[in-house]
């Protein structure tokens, strides 16, 4: 039944008009994923209005395959220049842009590509074989639970900053505190708004994030201008661009065996938070980048943010299976899985069609034609990509004060266009002198960033189950599901503290078995 239906929604897509329709959303997720302050979740918006005058098959499917594309697509400037083309490439500057200055240029975007094809196929399957049974299982996890996932999350960042724990805390501390900022999300009272009504709406955190890596990155060329950003150019870095642009589309056969461990868990794991309501692909890939770090071996787990390409691997994985997770909870219960599927849903209400339980039997064609094409959107994603990489790897080509200006600008559109307003500039702009002012004294950025995303994220649901269990707080460990996150995020967070004794490593031998190092 499932191969019949999926078949007749590869037919749907290889009808000569939805093809060239499926061919263009690709290359424009792409481009919209790879260009700095853009991303797929703004394309959709833009293009919802067009899909009007399509038919909802049509319509519905250009814009998943839009989100696909631009999922994979910003590591491509994370890896270039530090600058996260959308928020999902966040955790892949860490190690892309190291790689990047360390002339592996080749290698980072090889490692992206691979991984984020593996992740979304991986997670378009479990979309298209596990979609009852995942929605089922997103439906029966409470308050409780999804505080509990949240609060692991932010216990990694502990792998983050292993090299110094108390001020990636203090990093994570405030960027909790900045994303609680605005309305009370369950009384609508003002918090630290200091009677701005500006500030009621609170700090969106795309400008924070273009901030702290694009804007910073600026700064920090231009006190040091004898080196070309992305590594000194052509000449500097010792990046041959001639096999940069002519390599093949596939990695080596022998990334499959040195990121296996990455790519079977992170893959699955990605999947199943993208499966929760409001998560999405850029909660997938802060986990994915932290859960990574966790199951490689000792000696590249401390070169993570060093250059290494597991840590391109680990969060490209995980974000793209999340993004096809996403899909999950909006087929099958109606509600949203991320910002991008929130818009789709629009779009789904704008042709009459409310996702929920029914919907997989009642409009099978159109779900088995969002299942195909996000199939073919991530088999795509390895055709294109040397096509795409070509022509924008020539902005390395563009001289250093141009290209400086040109990100600074592509920064401050991305910020400003996210809700037309001017004071996210200046949310940009003090972000920007602030992380380069942290990176200098040592203080790690995704730790700001992580909790900057999660915190909003957490603060509702752990309210919420203390209203619901009428203000008992030992709700978190009566239940089992979130009592065991609980003492895995108890574990996560303290044994960094004290891996010198090397119990910590101990205790994730015995969790994960103890790896050898892959070549």
């Amino acid at each position: 039944m499932v191969i019949s239906e999926l078949a007749a929604g590869f037919a749907n897509i290889l009808t000569p008009f939805n093809m060239v329709v499926f061919i263009g959303a690709l290359i424009l997720g792409m481009l919209s994923g790879a260009i700095p302050g853009m991303n797929g979740t703004m394309t959709v918006v833009l293009l919802i209005p067009l899909t009007y005058v399509m038919d909802p098959v049509t319509g519905i499917m250009m814009l998943a395959v839009i989100y696909a594309g631009a999922v994979y697509a910003g590591s491509l400037s994370a890896i270039l220049f530090r600058v996260p083309g959308a928020p999902e490439a966040i955790m892949t500057t860490l190690d892309g842009y190291p790689m990047n200055q360390q002339g592996k240029l080749r290698e980072a975007i090889s490692t992206a590509v691979f991984c984020s094809a593996f992740g979304g196929i991986v997670g378009t399957l479990f979309l298209i074989f596990f979609s009852p049974m995942l929605s089922q299982w997103a439906y029966q996890i409470s308050s409780a639970e999804f505080f509990a996932v949240i609060l692991l999350g932010l216990a990694l960042i502990s792998t983050v900053g292993s090299g110094n724990v108390p001020k990636a805390t203090m990093m994570m501390a405030g960027g909790v505190f900045i994303g609680v900022i605005g309305l009370d999300p369950m009384t609508a009272r003002t918090r630290f708004t200091f009677g701005s009504n500006i500030l009621m709406s609170g700090i969106n955190f795309i400008p924070v994030i273009l901030g702290v890596f694009a804007l910073s990155e600026v700064f920090k060329q231009v006190q040091d201008n004898d080196q070309m950003v992305g590594g000194g150019g052509d000449g500097d870095s010792g990046i041959d661009m001639d096999e940069v642009k002519g390599g093949g589309i596939f990695p080596p056969i022998n990334y499959i065996k040195r990121f296996s461990r990455i790519l079977g868990l992170n893959s699955v794991f990605g999947t199943l938070i993208g499966v929760l309501p409001g998560a999405g692909a850029t909660t997938g890939a802060l986990f994915g980048y932290t859960f990574g770090q966790r199951i490689v071996p000792e000696k590249i787990r401390k070169q993570f943010g060093t250059g290494v390409p597991e840590g391109v691997a680990a969060p490209e994985t995980a974000n793209n299976a999340a993004a096809s997770g996403a899909f999950v909870p909006l087929l099958t219960l109606g509600i949203p899985g991320s910002a991008t599927t929130a818009v789709i849903l629009a779009a789904f209400i704008l042709h009459g069609i409310r996702p929920g339980p029914g919907m997989i039997q009642q409009q099978s064609e159109l779900v088995y034609t969002i299942f195909a094409a996000l199939l073919l959107a991530n088999v795509g994603i390895l055709l294109a990509n040397k096509l795409i990489v070509r022509s924008f790897i020539k902005v390395r080509h563009i001289p250093e004060p141009l290209l400086l200006s040109l990100i600074a600008m592509f920064a401050a559109i991305g910020a400003y266009a996210t809700r037309t307003i001017v004071f996210d500039l200046w949310v940009m702009l003090v972000s920007g002198v602030g992380g380069y002012f942290l990176e200098k004294y040592n203080y790690p950025i995704a730790p700001l960033v992580i909790g900057l995303v999660l915190g909003p994220l957490a603060e509702p649901s752990l309210r919420r189950a203390v209203i619901k269990s009428q203000g008992d707080f030992m709700v978190f460990l009566t239940r089992p599901i979130s009592a065991v996150l609980v003492v895995l995020a108890a574990l996560a967070f303290f044994i960094p503290l004290f891996q010198d004794t090397e119990l910590g490593q101990r205790v994730v031998d015995k969790l994960f078995g103890s790896p050898e190092v892959k070549s």
